[in-house]
């Protein structure tokens, strides 16, 4: 059995990440500081609590154990705040992730999936968006994420790292069996929020700008289902083990839905009317944000399984009904964007 490491393994993606691999047969290994997320959400294999930035402990990580690859989640993605506080994103998802990258050439480890961001394109110059579409980001934590596909380059040019680096655009949705879902502290998701709303988790829905180039004038976005984003790594993964070249792959489902759009089919899932709030534009909020995958579907074999916005919203409002974590009335804004267990073992270094 082939032992992942999952860098990020506690946050959203990283955890649903964990559970595919372990249903994958795959061991896996979670590297986590838990500044963003939760231990009890890294249902299968060890738990290591501790920074990707610490070079003796993953000296000390791919020592113990023999890893096949890296999957890489671990990075701070709040626009706003990467405008407020740069230093901190260059610091982490930069600086600490070229520390995992030298740690894993010095000991021979070639193969790694990043998670990067539909962000590294900027302001669309036309749609959709594809793989070759110029990469102009246009705040910090796009600017980092773009930085280090470029270091992915020169590390597999100079090491022979292979490396497959996957855009997502809007990752949505809950784990279908009910055991995973969204959870950010403070969160900044659209459909998270809007049904926590709907739910009386919170006292409205608050929608920045009505004035977008749109047919309602709501940005328009591109929502992935988080179990298809963990298969398409999956794919990535297999690929890069059984020896294909570095590559960059588009996530999405090439269809866009408007920030309205996803309020009225939420209300629809909840079958109740859903309180909303109208603010002013954020800056640097494209109108419309839609993927081409034709790449991924046709290099990886990818074929998403729940492209449907009301499934991708109904999995989301399960998870959100069933939590107990979040109390009513909680204020919150949104953004447009974007089975059995294993004995699980944690250890903090």
């Amino acid at each position: 059995m082939q032992t992942i490491l999952v860098v990020g393994g506690a946050g959203y993606i990283g955890s649903h990440m964990v559970k595919a691999l372990a249903q994958a047969g795959y061991a896996t290994l979670t590297l986590d500081n838990l500044s963003t997320g939760f231990a009890d959400a890294v249902q299968h294999g060890e738990l290591v609590i501790g920074s990707m930035a610490d070079r003796n402990l993953l000296d000390l990580l791919f020592y113990r154990h023999q890893i096949a690859a890296v999957m890489h989640f671990a990075a701070y993605s709040q626009v706003g705040e990467s405008a407020r506080d740069p230093a901190r994103y260059y610091r982490n998802n930069v600086a600490a992730t070229q520390v995992l990258l030298d740690a894993m050439v010095a000991h021979d480890i070639r193969h790694l999936v990043f998670s990067s961001t539909a962000a590294v394109y900027g302001n669309p110059q036309c749609l959709p968006l594809d793989e070759a579409h110029p990469k102009a980001p246009i705040n910090p934590y796009g600017r980092s994420k773009w930085m280090v596909e470029q270091i992915l380059a020169d590390y597999d040019a100079a090491y022979g790292l292979n490396s497959i680096a996957l855009r997502y655009f809007n990752a949505a949705g809950a784990d279908p069996d009910g055991r995973l879902g969204e959870r950010h502290a403070p969160e900044t998701h659209l459909i998270p929020l809007v049904l926590q709303a709907g739910l009386g988790k919170r006292d409205a829905i608050t929608v920045f700008g009505t004035d977008y180039d749109t047919e309602d004038g709501t940005c328009i976005r591109d929502y992935i289902h988080i179990e298809d984003l963990c298969n398409a790594h999956l794919l990535a993964l297999q690929t890069l083990l059984d020896g294909t070249a570095s590559n960059v792959y588009n996530l999405g489902n090439g269809t866009g839905f408007s920030v309205h759009e996803v309020i009225r089919v939420a209300e629809r899932v909840l079958q109740r009317p859903i309180p909303v709030i109208y603010g002013e534009r954020r800056p640097g909020d494209p109108s419309v944000l839609v993927a081409d995958a034709q790449r991924a579907r046709e290099a990886l074999g990818w074929i998403p399984r729940h492209p449907d916005l009301e499934c991708i919203i109904r999995h989301a409002a399960a998870w959100e009904m069933a939590r107990d974590d979040l109390p009513a009335g909680t204020s919150g804004n949104a953004c447009a964007d974007a089975a059995g267990h294993t004995a699980l073992a944690r250890t903090r270094y």
